[in-house]
């Protein structure tokens, strides 16, 4: 069940729920809460619980909204924990992906968001460690580097007069090469 779009707070996200979702939805909130490194905030972003870089932080965003870096939300016949890490870093995906086989538990994944229906459909520990693994600061540099990725990146690169990022990335593999 979704929450009500006038939610403010994710308190108030989870008092809008049944009990049996709202329980699930505190106790993986509380397990992100417990392992979000220093400099997110948690807040209500796109009618869901995210944990983000602030504006006041990091203002220039392409959509002028925060970074986000977790998300937690209730659906209509499930929940859904966004890990944008695991989408972002191939080695995030690789560890959540083995956590899950590790655990016996089956993965019910898209881009970055894992479909569960209770806490225990989850390895909650090596999710805790995924979280705490991306700081803040590093987290705003992989989204500085995936902006360059784009063509308004590209674009404003070449109009500071800076090379493009696969030019950069070209000429490192070729560095490589000759050592």
């Amino acid at each position: 069940m979704k929450p009500p779009s006038n939610v403010k707070t994710p308190a108030q996200y989870i008092a809008s729920l049944p009990a049996d979702r709202a329980k699930t939805i505190a106790t993986v909130r509380a397990l992100v809460n417990k392992h979000i490194p220093r400099g997110y905030d948690e807040c209500i972003v796109w009618g869901t619980i995210g944990w983000t870089i602030p504006l006041s932080r990091y203002p220039d965003t392409y959509n002028k909204q925060p970074i986000c870096y977790v998300a937690l939300s209730s659906q209509k016949n499930y929940c859904s924990l966004y890990l944008m890490g695991a989408f972002w870093s191939a080695s995030q995906l690789a560890q959540l992906k083995a956590a899950f086989k590790a655990a016996g538990k089956k993965l019910d994944m898209g881009k970055c968001c894992v479909h569960f229906e209770s806490p225990d459909d989850l390895p909650l520990e090596a999710i805790g460690k995924l979280i705490s693994a991306i700081s803040s600061e590093k987290w705003i540099e992989m989204y500085e580097q995936s902006r360059l990725m784009t063509k308004a990146g590209q674009a404003q690169m070449a109009k500071q007069g800076a090379p493009s990022a696969s030019k950069v990335a070209a000429k490192r593999v070729d560095t490589k090469r000759r050592r």
